[in-house]
């Protein structure tokens, strides 16, 4: 049974006034109705009735439970608020909450916003919308600087114990269960609060709101995680393979701006916790896994969880959402997904005004307690094509069927298995650039046979139909090394205007001009840069993409090396998607070793011969009950891909 955690009960500063019953304080924020100690709803949500301009700014300093720079005393967490004045007159309020290690270094947001500070040391900017939102509704602000990070103390941790310990202490101290300081070392507790938290965040941000839920503290009641990692093994490692290396340690001393010999030990110990002689999951990953690891585990969530998530994050990559959702679903947490087309994008900058109001509606019912209808309706928001966006009751599809499709000996991909005995080989070598060969190298020219990849390609496509969940590669693989790196790839060719996930911006293009949402003030404005969607026109797509390092077949932990010459089974999912596939296009199957692109890896120079009657990619689609008739049995015709294709890179924004 999943656990909840008990509505508190009533309290009686804190009144929850209908528009109906506060006719007379108005509608548009007045002075009557900032006068007085309620919460005004109408039509299901707060209205903001308190005065942003005069909230109270003020920080304080939270006692960790760690002592992450091993100085001889717990590290203390600076917390930054704003909440309405009323709060000093007995109003209690829920809180919403970011913690972030990015508020002196990289900035916040798409236009990478940081924190300013008064002559007192009070927050006078928070970076985002939140506060200037939030506060004027009858909420708290909280930006949290992590463990380490801006003016907190410790040492960063990359998603380690510190990091996560440290923001959950916040939440305890928000629920009288840490103690917590102001500047002057005097003692202070939150006595202006119900203790309901919802944290949100982008990247790193909502990663700590997963991390944190992942211990089952009591008081955060909702998170908000957008584009967020639910393992940081698998940000740095898929299946084995690397996707960087020393990527821990790098990424703490980024969010670092203590001088580096403060965090040098602490850093040289992640970089051999992490182990990139190997790319093995391990003990040190563990604590930094917020589905099954050792500080966290998805079983222990009690918050509920709005999910959002880019299927074309090659930052971010979809498997974190995918898994995390999956063990959310297992345990029955309540929980609503977003999911568009772009890349590493905050949903402010895709659907803003509708973003806006649904986090509104959102925190009123999960914080506030307010009985609207946030959890009417479809759970899932899922974009197909550039702006295009459907409803859906759950994700994957529920309509989903698997299709399973088969590689032949004449390079074509259909549903009937190959001849037994028929065998193709490629070579997991190293490219042009001295790693594998790029994405652009390996989907080009299909029907050319390359030695370092196998390409097989449909007819035409019969039907349209939607990939929805996570397709599966099996092959049956023998190797003259007892090791490859194994890269599958669904591809679709078909001239369209697709979403420019992988272009500048990751699908949007940011604006001149702004719009508002919420109150400002002379040091804090509410306004942001307006965005419009960027397309690309191509004729060829790279849908999912996946990895594996073969002799990681079997476990992650413990190596199997292969015996060369003799035939395994390895199977493996690729990223999660959402892609519509149009009549007419081809769907390809494209087989290869180290991914140039996405894999910091060494190519192992191991030929990789590949059983075709054994091999297959199976694929959820949705289609009516008869899946398969995506493909056609046909073989594929006389026919030739583009030639030349020209894939850039996407951009790696560490926010």
């Amino acid at each position: 049974m999943p656990r909840r955690t008990p509505r508190p009960a009533p309290l009686a500063a804190f009144t929850v006034l209908t528009v109906a019953a506060a006719a007379t304080l108005g509608t548009g924020g007045t002075a009557a109705a900032r006068a007085v100690l309620h919460i005004v709803v109408k039509d299901g949500v707060t209205q903001p009735v308190f005065s942003y301009k005069d909230a109270i700014r003020e920080h304080v300093y939270v006692e960790s439970p760690l002592d992450s720079d091993n100085d001889g005393k717990k590290d203390r967490i600076n917390v930054d608020i704003v909440r309405p004045k009323e709060t000093r007159q007995g109003l209690r309020v829920p809180v919403v909450m970011d913690a972030s290690p990015y508020y002196d270094n990289v900035g916040r947001g798409n236009e990478g916003e940081k924190k300013a500070y008064d002559a007192d040391g009070n927050p006078a900017k928070f970076p985002l919308f939140y506060d200037n939102y939030f506060v004027p509704r009858g909420y708290a602000f909280l930006a949290v600087d992590m463990a380490g990070t801006t003016r907190s103390e410790g040492c960063p941790v990359t998603g380690g114990p510190s990091d996560v310990l440290g923001v959950k202490a916040v939440i305890d101290w928000l629920n009288g269960r840490a103690k917590g300081f102001t500047a002057a070392g005097e003692a202070v507790k939150a006595d202006w609060t119900t203790g309901r938290t919802g944290m949100i965040g982008k990247s790193y941000d909502g990663t700590l709101a997963n991390g944190v839920a992942s211990t089952g503290v009591r008081g955060l009641e909702t998170i908000v995680p957008i584009s967020a990692i639910s393992s940081w093994y698998d940000y740095s490692r898929s299946n084995g393979v690397k996707y960087s290396n020393g990527y821990q340690p790098y990424l703490a001393r980024v969010v670092d701006t203590d001088p580096p010999a403060k965090c040098q030990a602490v850093r040289d110990a992640m970089h051999q916790g992490e182990d990139d002689a190997t790319g093995n999951y391990n003990a040190y990953w563990k604590t930094a896994d917020y589905r099954h690891g050792t500080i966290g585990d998805v079983r222990n969530v009690r918050a509920s969880v709005f999910a959002y998530h880019g299927v074309n994050d090659l930052n971010v990559k979809t498997d974190h959402f995918a898994k995390w959702w999956q063990g959310l679903a297992a345990n029955g947490v309540r929980r609503k997904v977003w999911l568009s087309q772009r890349g590493h994008v905050d949903p402010f900058d895709i659907r803003r005004d509708l973003w806006v109001n649904t986090l509104h509606k959102w925190f009123d019912h999960e914080l506030h307690k307010i009985p609207n209808d946030a959890l009417r309706g479809p759970r899932a928001d899922i974009e197909v094509g550039p702006d295009q966006w459907i409803t859906q009751p759950d994700w994957p599809s529920r309509a989903a069927r698997p299709v399973t499709v088969r590689p032949a000996a004449d390079g074509s991909l259909g549903l009937k298995p190959a001849t037994k005995g028929a065998t193709a080989s490629f070579t997991d070598a190293p490219g042009p650039q001295g790693g594998g060969y790029t994405e652009d190298e390996l989907v080009a020219d299909p029907t050319t046979a390359k030695p370092y990849r196998l390409a097989y390609v449909s007819a035409p496509l019969p039907r349209t139909g939607r990939l929805s969940g996570s397709p599966t590669a099996k092959l049956r693989v023998s190797l003259d090394k007892p090791t490859a790196n194994l890269t599958a790839m669904l591809v679709d060719y078909g001239e369209d205007t697709r979403v420019d996930y992988l272009g500048p911006g990751s699908g949007i293009q940011t604006l001149t001009t702004e719009d508002c949402h919420g109150e400002s003030t002379p040091a804090d404005d509410a306004c942001y840069r307006q965005t419009r969607t960027r397309t690309v026109t191509s004729a060829v797509n790279v849908v999912a993409r996946g990895w594996l390092d073969a002799q990681n077949r079997t476990s992650l932990s413990r190596p199997a090396p292969l015996t060369p010459g003799k035939y395994y089974s390895v199977r493996w999912q690729t990223l999660a998607q959402e892609y519509v596939f149009k009549k007419g296009h081809r769907l390809a199957l494209v087989l290869a070793g180290t991914d140039y692109d996405y894999n910091d890896d060494t190519a192992t120079g191991a030929k990789v011969t590949v059983d075709l009657a054994g091999s297959s990619i199976t694929v959820p689609v949705v289609l009516g009950e008869d899946a398969s008739a995506l493909v056609a049995p046909q073989p594929r015709g006389v026919w030739k891909g583009p030639q030349h294709v020209k894939l850039p890179r996407q951009e790696k924004k560490l926010y």
